[in-house]
């Protein structure tokens, strides 16, 4: 009964049968790899056997797994912490800080109280109290008897002066709804580039998986294959 040849591994310097014999040429560059960074001196021409080759399989594919676990770790912390930091230009709109000018403010306040009902019913009472105390209590002897020349007098200067005060606060606001549509565009921009810059980082993660699970596939199906040679053995 002849004695079975064996080699020495490269990498443990054990004997191994002759059968299991795998040569550094013929590994995945990736599984080359990772040995190498274990044993600095093993090369194409090296030799293992195929349990230890199997160890490093197994190895690459826990790192896989591994990895793909960081990579979502880290997406998750990077998506709490971009909600956590205001970045946008939302709450510039929303909470912009008042520069008005005083003549500014004035014009806002008599626009705002010149298109209430609380000025339409004030400027009737007031115009009826006129008329009524010159009418009825003064006997049209009054100081401003019909036809009220000293209050058309009063109305057309009440109107003169509040046009353009109301044009003033108008133009104004026409100035903020240009700012407001800015910073609008802005925003849409931004989320616009933030969209396309997303979906380039999805689509480089899913080629970079999908590498990977091809690799870990060739990887598998090499190992059934050293599985189902020893079972025809």
């Amino acid at each position: 009964m002849g004695t079975k040849t064996t080699f020495k591994s490269s990498i443990s310097g054990a004997d191994f049968p002759e059968s299991d014999r795998v040569w550094g040429k013929s590994i995945r560059s990736a599984i080359f790899n990772l040995i190498k960074k274990d044993y600095p001196d093993f090369d194409v021409n090296g030799c293992i056997a195929g349990s230890e080759l199997n160890v490093y399989r197994e190895k690459y594919i826990a790192a896989f797994l591994q990895s793909e676990v960081g990579e979502l770790t880290d997406l998750h912390k990077n998506v709490m912490k971009s909600l956590g930091t205001d970045k946008s230009f939302v709450s510039k709109v929303e909470e912009e800080e008042d520069t008005r000018t005083v003549g500014q403010v004035v014009a806002d306040k008599v626009a705002d109280f010149g298109g209430s009902w609380t000025f339409i019913i004030s400027f009737f009472v007031f115009i009826s109290l006129w008329i009524a105390s010159n009418v009825v209590l003064l006997l049209n002897k009054g100081f401003d008897p019909y036809p009220f020349i000293l209050l058309n007098l009063i109305l057309s200067c009440v109107a003169a002066l509040q046009a353009p005060v109301i044009m003033m606060s108008q133009n104004r606001q026409e100035e903020k709804d240009r700012e407001r549509a800015k910073k609008d565009y802005m925003i849409n921009l931004k989320s616009e580039l933030e969209i396309r810059m997303l979906d380039e980082k999805l689509d480089h993660l899913i080629m970079h998986q999908q590498q990977e699970l091809i690799e870990i596939q060739k990887v598998q199906i090499e190992m059934m294959n050293d599985i189902l040679e020893r079972i025809k053995k």
